[in-house]
This record gives structure tokens, C-alpha cells and sequence, in this order.
């Protein structure tokens, strides 16, 4: 399938990674690529390997228009809940380009609050290069996120399982109890901390 993009001067990538994990910050990011600079290879980041996803990364941090990082912490997540404060987490990756797209393009069936025209593009991460290095720039962001946090609390294996509820997260949450980083609304923590 390929994806017709709308007729635009300056596009923006859109997506997120991070709204299943137990932990950390929901990370955004926002991406206006060059077309007189292409980037080969780039494609939903979950489908790389991790070295690949890191070259990227950096290739797209040098090579792209512009780009930007938007999070929403868990603090906010637990307000908010974990769709509206993605949604703000986008609106602040695209507040933070440097240069004002005139669309944006969003991983996904919904968009946030823009001041300038959106589309959102299911499975966006796949069809649209924007996209696509945003779904990297993300992931490598919050990854890296969740590396440092092991160093703090080495006992429940961040690095490995990156804050999604595996069963070495849940039993490490079960005996050990949360962190500060926890979201605190979301169920297993919540029973962690005799919430329910």
C-alpha cells in the first residue's frame, strides 16, 4: 500500500513511543525531512534492529530539516490519562520545530490539537517517511530513557524490557513495589501500591 501524500510545502512527521510501558514518559517526536537529503532505510522503528535504529537516529538528527522531541511525564499521564497526554506530548514536539510545517502527518487514527493542518495515517510509521523518522527519533529517545533509569533501579530490568508489563517487570513490581517513574493510574501499579 502506498500512502498519497496531501499537497503541502513543508510536511511533518508525527509519532509516538512509549503509551504501554508501566513507566517513564510517553516521548513524541516531530520531523520535517529534506528532500534534497535523502535518508535510505527509514521505516517503522520497530522494525529495525537496534544498531540500525541508532544510525539512524543520528542521520536523521544531521540530515533533517529540523526535528523535535515532545514527552509528557508520568505526573501528566496519571491527570490526564495516557491519550490526552500524548496528545499534548505531539502538540509540544511540533510547537518545538523550528521551522512551522503547513501539514502533519500523525502515526495513527487521531491527531492533536494543531495550529496548522493535520492528517492522521494508520500504521503512518510504515507509509510515511516523516513519520517513520519520528517513530525512530522516539523510540531511540525514550530507549535511552529507560537505560538510564536501570542504572537507578537495576532491579527491574528497564534496559531490558523498556517499562512495557512483561512478566519479569510485573513480578519486580509486585515485590519491590513502584518506582517514582511508575504511573501511578495504570492497573498493575496501581495494585502494586494497594491503590485498588
Amino acid at each position: 500500500m502506498e500512502f498519497v501524500y496531501p499537497k503541502a510545502n513543508l510536511i511533518a512527521g508525527v509519532d509516538e513511543v512509549g503509551r504501554g510501558p508501566l513507566v517513564g514518559a510517553v516521548v513524541t517526536a516531530a520531523v520535517i525531512l529534506d528532500p534534497a537529503n535523502p535518508i535510505q532505510g527509514l521505516m517503522d522503528s520497530k522494525k529495525l534492529t537496534e544498531k540500525k535504529r541508532n544510525a539512524l537516529y543520528d542521520e536523521i538528527k544531521e540530515k533533517a530539516l529540523c526535528w523535535a522531541i515532545g514527552r509528557a511525564e508520568p505526573e501528566e499521564i496519571d491527570k490526564l490519562n495516557i491519550l490526552w497526554a500524548t496528545m499534548k506530548a505531539m502538540e509540544r514536539a511540533v510547537a518545538g520545530l523550528s521551522i512551522t510545517p503547513d501539514m502533519v502527518l500523525v502515526d495513527g487514527n487521531r491527531c492533536p490539537n494543531l495550529p496548522m493542518a493535520s492528517q492522521a495515517v494508520i500504521k503512518g510509521d510504515s507509509l510515511v517517511q516523516e513519520i517513520s523518522a519520528a517513530s525512530i527519533l522516539a523510540k531511540v529517545t525514550r530507549d535511552r530513557e529507560m537505560e538510564q533509569l536501570d542504572k537507578l533501579y537495576p532491579d527491574y530490568g528497564f534496559a531490558k524490557h523498556k517499562g512495557y508489563p512483561t512478566a519479569f517487570h510485573m513480578e519486580k513490581l509486585a515485590s519491590l513495589g513502584a518506582t517514582p517513574y511508575h504511573r501511578k493510574s495504570f492497573a498493575p501499579v496501581k495494585r502494586a501500591l494497594n491503590l485498588v
